[in-house]
C-alpha cells in the first residue's frame, strides 16, 4: 500500500503488564511460577498466536487423531466456500470401511450427510468418517492429503506433514505442538468448526448409535469448547484444546503424555497457568470506525475506515508498561473505492516494536464521480476556502 502520509495518533497510554502480540518474543516464565509438564512437547498460545509457554514446541511427533483438526478445517472451509453443502449425501467407500481404529463402523456404500460425517469426526474421532468425507470433497484420499499439506504451507507450518487424513500410524506423518496450536488458532475463527467440536453427545443412525465426545474438557473445564484428542501406541496421548474466559481465549497443545487422560490433565494445567497469569485487553472491535480519509474524484468526499476484526492483546498481570496505537493510512485515496477495500492499518506498539495490528477497511463503495460532479466539487471547495 502506497503511504502518502503517516497519521499517528497516540490514543492511549495506560498501565499494563508485559504485553505480547503475534510478532512478539515469547515471554519467559518467571521464577516461582515455573511450569512443568509430563508431555514430551507442549505449547500454550493465545488466539493471536502469542506464545505464552513452550516445551520442545517444534519437535516433530506422530499426532494420532489430532491430525483431524486439519481434516475438519478443510471440510468446514469447503462448506463455507460453497464447494459442498452440509446436507449433501456422502457414500462410504471400501477404503473408508477398511480404516479400523476409532470409527462408526461404516459399511461400503452406506450413506450419511456431510453434517453427520463431520459430527462423527469431531465427537468420536471416526477414522472411517474422515476418509469418507475427504474422498467426497477431493475425489480420493491421496488428493485430500495433498490439500492438507498445501493448507499447512499456507498456514506457515514448518514441522507438519500428512500422509493420511485421520492420523493412523504412517511413515512421514508428523506434526509439532506449535504447528498444531496454529491450526487451532485458525479453527477457532470458524463458527461451524467450533459448533461441531462443542457437541458433548449426540445420536447417529436415527438414534441407534450414541456418540460421546472424547474431549472431556467440555464437561470438566470452565470455558472449554474444543478441540481434538488423539491416541495411538506410537503417539501416546495427544490433545489440542481451547477455552475462553473473560474475553481471553487460550490454546493448549500437548503431545506424547504417558498415561490415559494425562493429555487432558496436562492441558488443563497449562490453561490454568495461562488464565492465572494473563488477561485480555481489548484494543478494537470489528466494525469500529477508526479513521476517516479523503476521497479524490469520488461521489463522496471521504470514507470511513473500519477495523477488519477484533484485536485483543495478552497482558500479564501485575506489571506496568505503556502501549501506543498508531494509524497508518494514505492521506487520501482515488475513487473508485470498493466496500471492504484495505486502506490502512491500526498498529499497536510496545517499546517502539509492533506487537499487533488490524487492517482498516473502507466502510462502503465510493464510485468515481463524473466530470461534471468533479467540477461542481471544485467550485464548492473554492467558495468554502474563500469564505473561511
Amino acid at each position: 500500500m502506497r503511504k502518502c502520509a503517516l497519521v499517528t495518533l497516540l490514543l492511549f497510554i495506560f498501565s499494563v503488564t508485559t504485553v505480547f502480540g503475534a510478532q512478539a518474543t515469547p515471554p519467559k516464565i518467571q521464577s516461582g511460577t515455573q511450569l512443568e509438564t509430563s508431555a514430551v512437547s507442549a505449547v500454550l498460545m493465545d488466539e493471536n498466536g502469542t506464545l505464552l509457554y513452550e516445551k520442545d514446541a517444534h519437535k516433530r511427533l506422530p499426532p494420532a487423531s489430532v491430525t483431524k483438526i486439519m481434516t475438519l478445517l478443510l471440510a468446514v472451509e469447503a462448506i463455507e466456500q460453497g464447494r459442498i453443502n452440509i446436507a449433501d449425501d456422502v457414500y462410504a467407500s471400501e477404503n473408508a470401511w477398511r480404516q479400523g481404529g476409532s470409527q462408526i463402523w461404516l459399511e461400503p456404500g452406506e450413506k450419511m450427510t456431510v453434517k453427520e460425517m463431520l459430527t462423527a469426526i469431531a465427537v468420536v474421532s471416526a477414522n472411517d468418517a474422515a476418509v469418507a468425507l475427504m474422498e467426497h470433497i477431493y475425489g480420493s484420499e491421496i488428493a485430500a492429503v495433498e490439500a492438507m499439506n498445501k493448507r499447512a504451507e499456507t498456514l506457515g507450518l514448518a514441522d507438519t506433514h500428512f500422509s493420511n487424513v485421520n492420523g493412523l500410524p504412517a511413515p512421514n506423518h508428523y506434526m509439532s505442538a506449535y504447528d498444531t496450536a496454529l491450526i487451532a488458532k485458525e479453527a477457532v475463527t470458524h463458527p461451524l468448526y467450533m459448533d461441531m467440536c462443542g457437541i458433548k453427545e449426540t445420536w447417529l443412525r436415527n438414534g441407534k448409535n450414541w456418540l460421546v465426545n472424547t474431549n472431556k474438557l467440555l464437561w470438566w473445564y470452565k470455558g472449554g469448547d474444543g478441540l481434538k484428542t488423539g491416541w495411538t501406541e506410537e503417539a501416546k496421548y495427544c490433545f489440542v484444546g481451547t477455552a475462553k474466559r473473560d474475553g481471553l481465549r487460550l490454546i493448549s497443545s500437548v503431545f506424547a503424555t504417558p498415561e490415559p487422560r494425562s493429555h487432558l490433565r496436562e492441558s488443563m494445567k497449562l490453561l490454568d497457568w495461562g488464565f492465572a497469569n494473563f488477561v485480555a485487553v481489548p484494543i478494537v472491535n470489528q466494525g469500529t470506525v477508526v479513521e476517516r480519509i479523503k476521497v479524490n474524484k469520488g461521489v463522496e468526499a471521504e470514507v470511513q475506515l473500519l477495523a477488519s476484526q477484533d484485536l485483543n492483546l495478552i497482558i500479564g498481570k501485575g506489571q506496568n508498561k505503556n502501549l501506543q496505537k498508531k494509524i497508518i493510512a494514505d492521506s487520501s485515496v482515488n475513487a473508485p473505492i470498493d466496500e471492504g477495500q484495505k486502506c490502512g492499518e491500526l498498529i499497536v506498539l510496545k517499546d517502539g516494536k509492533e506487537i499487533g495490528k488490524v487492517d482498516l477497511l473502507a466502510e462502503k463503495t465510493v464510485p468515481k464521480a463524473s466530470l461534471l460532479r468533479i467540477f461542481q466539487n471544485m467550485i464548492t471547495n473554492m467558495f468554502s476556502i474563500s469564505n473561511s
